[in-house]
Formats: C-alpha cells, sequence, structure tokens
C-alpha cells in the first residue's frame, strides 16, 4: 500500500466563521491557528498549508483573565538605538482592535515563509460585519 499524498491545489478548504465576544484569547487563537493549519483534517501535512479559511469576529471584545489586561506586555523594536517599544494588551486594543489577537495566532503558526502563507487564511474584524459572507461560512465553536 503507497501512501497517499494530497496535493495543496487539489486540496478542498472550507471556511469558517468565529465569533470571539467574551472568549478568552488563548483559546480562540488555538482552535484558529489549528483550522489554519490543517490539523483537523485527515490529510494533514506539517509541511504544506493545507488548512482551512477562518474569519474573526468581533475580535475588539476577545478577553483576557486575571490582570492580564494591564501586565501583559506586548514589545517590538524599531531597529534604532532605544527603539524597544512596549504596549499593554489594553493600550494595544485600544490602537489596534485586531492586534492582539493577530499576534497571538502568528505565535502559534510556523516561523518563515509557511507561516506568513498561513496567515493569509485567517481574516481578523473587530466589528460583527465581514465581507466573505458570500463563502458561507460555516461557524465554529470555541
Amino acid at each position: 500500500m503507497k501512501t497517499l499524498f494530497v496535493k495543496e491545489y487539489e486540496q478542498k478548504r472550507d471556511w469558517y466563521v468565529i465569533d470571539a465576544a467574551g472568549k478568552p484569547l488563548g483559546r480562540v487563537a488555538a482552535k484558529a491557528a489549528s483550522v489554519v493549519r490543517g490539523k483537523n483534517k485527515s490529510t494533514f501535512t506539517p509541511n504544506q498549508a493545507m488548512g482551512d479559511f477562518v474569519v474573526i469576529i468581533n475580535a475588539d471584545k476577545v478577553v483576557v483573565t486575571g490582570n492580564k489586561e494591564e501586565g501583559k506586555l506586548y514589545r517590538h523594536y524599531t531597529g534604532y538605538v532605544g527603539g524597544l517599544r512596549e504596549y499593554s494588551f489594553a493600550k494595544l486594543l485600544a490602537k489596534k482592535p485586531t492586534g492582539p489577537l493577530t499576534r497571538t495566532i502568528a505565535g502559534m503558526l510556523p516561523n518563515g515563509r509557511l507561516g506568513r502563507k498561513m496567515m493569509d487564511s485567517v481574516k481578523i474584524y473587530a466589528g460583527s460585519d465581514y465581507p466573505q459572507k458570500a463563502q458561507n461560512p460555516k461557524p465554529l465553536e470555541v
């Protein structure tokens, strides 16, 4: 018996929608990352982007537990001397409502070009309206 390898263009990719309102940040991100990677399929291959598309709505209403709202810090370096920038979860959410969820999901995907390609399959919106309604996404519970 030979192993069957499914090519990326032969794979049927579905659309899912996750409502993040009132749900924990990590659980929403973990579920989305798993579906985008394709781990919910029997044809999962770690070196191919064969996962499904995920639309996340109400990303600005995602919650964190404990004192993480002020204690969790997001950092990035500008490249200049003294250019380390720090934002708390609350400040990043106020500045860019989809920022924490985007960074969390990207951290759960592979590093490199495969992970960047997988991030193209994730659509994150701050409100409850999204333009991918024509794809008839199925609701995905977290």
